[in-house]
């Protein structure tokens, strides 16, 4: 079984995928920077250089791969679900949480996060909340449409969400704390 994160950017798929995987039982990956790592380049380089729908290849084929495993908690990059076989995977392989927040929340997280500006780049021409809104609006559907479970993750700590994943998926974790 795989438990795949999805969302936007900024929900906390990173954050949460480690101690999800740990209350489960599980190991647990991030597929952008195991893209990044696979290519020996960063996800702003790709974009730059090759553009992106050399991006999308690659995140499909990292994901081909990744969801041939098992035991696993799988952090994706928030445009993932952009690729119907993709999606399509994601829910062969076992839940998929999609994990949500509004866009000022998002905004503030991103912008709060040091590594990002360095390794994720704009995907509009407005960047920013503008472009958040925009691809919400684009990718909302699509969340939708893969996930097993809707999580807000606003105003939420990592242990209330890890608990309200394991309860809403009725799995059995493998610790309490």
């Amino acid at each position: 079984m795989i438990v795949t994160l999805i969302g936007y950017r900024g929900t906390g798929k990173t954050s949460i995928a480690p101690r999800l995987a740990e209350r489960l039982g599980l190991s647990w990956i991030d597929a952008d920077p195991e893209l990044e790592r696979r290519a020996g380049r960063s996800i702003r380089d790709i974009f730059a250089n090759d553009g992106e729908p050399e991006f999308r290849r690659l995140e499909r084929e990292v994901l081909v791969d990744l969801l041939s495993r098992d035991n696993l908690v799988l952090a994706v990059g928030g445009g993932a679900i952009l690729n119907p076989d993709t999606r399509r995977d994601f829910r062969r392989a076992g839940p998929v949480v999609w994990l949500q927040a509004d866009a000022e929340t998002l905004a503030a997280r991103i912008a709060g996060d040091p590594t990002s500006p360095g390794r994720r780049p704009n995907l509009t021409a407005a960047g920013g909340l503008d472009e958040i809104r925009a691809l919400l609006t684009q990718r909302e559907p699509l969340y939708r449409e893969t996930a097993t479970l809707t999580v807000n993750t606003v105003g939420r700590n990592l242990d209330e969400l890890v608990a309200e994943i394991i309860a809403g998926l009725a799995l059995p974790s493998r610790s309490a704390s």
